[in-house]
């Protein structure tokens, strides 16, 4: 499974599935990161952790339990 969490800077990925259950997936969702939609990988913190991409038309900064939540093709 290619998750969110290890896209590369400058990428584009489609979302294909937000995996997880309950609060956190419905947090998730209400940002804005929903099946179909694009993100582009802007920028990933010096540790990794969060990792900033912009999601239909604004920036969104994720961490990475989120991101690998996050299924991409």
């Amino acid at each position: 499974m290619n998750t969110l969490k290890n896209a590369k800077i400058g990428a584009t990925a489609k979302v294909i599935k937000v995996h997880g259950e309950g609060a956190i997936r419905r947090r998730i969702m209400d940002m804005g990161i929903t099946k179909g939609v694009e993100i582009y990988i802007r920028k990933v913190a010096p540790l990794g952790d969060p990792i900033e991409v912009t999601v239909r038309g604004y920036e969104l900064s994720l961490r990475k339990a989120d991101a690998d939540m996050i299924e991409i093709e």
